[in-house]
């Protein structure tokens, strides 16, 4: 199969991120107005990190326009600046860029090919792919 058909893509200019501050982004995704704390809470399950880590991360993410901070009392208050679908899709149109010279049907093909799908998964597909039919 030949997909060889580029497309220019708009997209929101985010920062990137490293796989530790993604980690970080999404506790504060997920609680919205999130403190240093918060985030410390929520990742020490998931991490071995030092809250002063965690701390070093959130001052990254603010330096890199990611995130807002605001002070509120003693502390600090993490907004995100780019929703998380916004994202979501930055980071997977620079692994197709990156991977695939930015096509998005070998990559399902390639992906499709070699995973196994429920029922529903395929049906959510087919939905989307109809929606998109001209």
């Amino acid at each position: 199969m030949n997909f060889a058909r580029k497309r220019k893509r708009a997209s929101k200019a985010c920062p990137r991120i490293s796989d530790a501050e993604w980690k970080v982004m999404k506790v504060v995704w997920k609680v919205g107005n999130a403190t240093a704390n918060q985030v410390v809470e929520a990742l020490k399950d998931e991490t071995d990190w030092k809250p002063k880590t965690i701390h070093t991360l959130l001052t990254r993410l603010v330096q890199k326009g990611a995130v807002t901070s605001e002070k509120s009392g003693r502390e600090y208050v993490f907004t995100p600046a780019v929703a998380e679908q916004d994202y979501r899709l930055a980071a997977s149109l620079t692994f197709l860029d990156k991977v695939f010279d930015g096509e998005i049907a070998p990559f399902l093909a390639c992906f499709l090919k070699r995973e196994d799908l429920t029922r529903e998964e395929i049906e959510e597909l087919r939905r989307i792919l109809e929606e998109k039919a001209p």
